[in-house]
């Protein structure tokens, strides 16, 4: 006597065909062992995991740049009192900004913005197309998102040594970190920048690296997803900044 789960369709029965592949090794009971869907869920879950510590991040650079801000506007509107003339007079000497250097070096950033945003676009279409990656333009697709990638990581190179140029310009005419409090809030705030993007740009770094055959495409994607947003955070942070160093003048 046949029982009842008998009578359910099999896969790839003559009811249905198939079922399509998940991505990222999801599905049936290859994968390790595990049950439909949970390399999809899975990936989903560390994305989410990984993007809440990006937002924490995010949240405490902001309150940093904004600690910098207040002080910065603090000491800019400070001075002292003339007995002699009973005025207020104020002791903030203004610093020529080498304003060419650092458009040059927005623009390249926001060039690296969007050569990171292709390669993140191109990195989740090899994730879609992971069950056809014997397919000669998957593989095509692999390439061309890890050479976005490269692109991206050289940009943000060139922009670290724009702020070089930007600062060693400074230095040539006599504005050093502790010359004057307007040279000193533009060290501290273009250093600082510097700093965190550096930090991202090495996440970069590894992002490319994970692109080989030892890393797997999930840990891959999802490098690449979270240092992505960071990298736009970073591209609007430097506009801030750009903003506050115009009130020097």
């Amino acid at each position: 006597m046949l029982s009842h789960s008998s009578n359910r369709p099999v896969p790839g029965g003559g009811n249905r065909g198939p079922s399509p592949p998940e991505a990222f090794g999801g599905g049936g009971g290859g994968g390790g062992g595990r049950g439909d869907g949970d390399g999809v869920h899975g990936f989903r879950q560390q994305l989410q995991r990984y993007r809440l510590g990006l937002l924490f991040t995010i949240a405490s650079i902001v309150m940093l740049f904004i600690s910098f801000t207040t002080l910065f506007v603090a000491r800019r509107g400070a001075g002292k009192f003339d007995p002699l003339t009973g005025a207020f007079q104020s002791d903030w000497t203004p610093v020529s900004l080498p304003m060419k250097i650092l458009l040059i070096n927005t623009a390249v950033l926001v060039v690296s913005c969007i050569l990171i945003e292709v390669a993140r676009r191109a990195a989740r279409l090899e994730a879609i197309l992971v069950p056809m990656s014997r397919i000669p333009g998957v593989q095509a697709i692999r390439q061309t998102s890890l050479l976005w990638m490269w692109a991206s990581a050289l940009s943000g190179f060139g922009f670290l040594f724009g702020q070089y140029c930007a600062w060693r310009q400074l230095i040539l005419h006599g504005a050093f970190l502790n010359s004057s409090p307007a040279s000193t809030f533009y060290f501290l705030l273009t250093g600082t920048h510097a700093l965190h993007l550096t930090a991202g740009l090495m996440v970069l770094l590894y992002a490319c690296l994970a692109a080989g055959p030892r890393f797997s495409l999930e840990r891959r994607c999802i490098t690449l997803e979270v240092t992505a947003w960071y990298w736009h955070f970073m591209a609007v942070m430097w506009v801030y900044v750009m903003l506050v160093l115009k009130l020097m003048d």
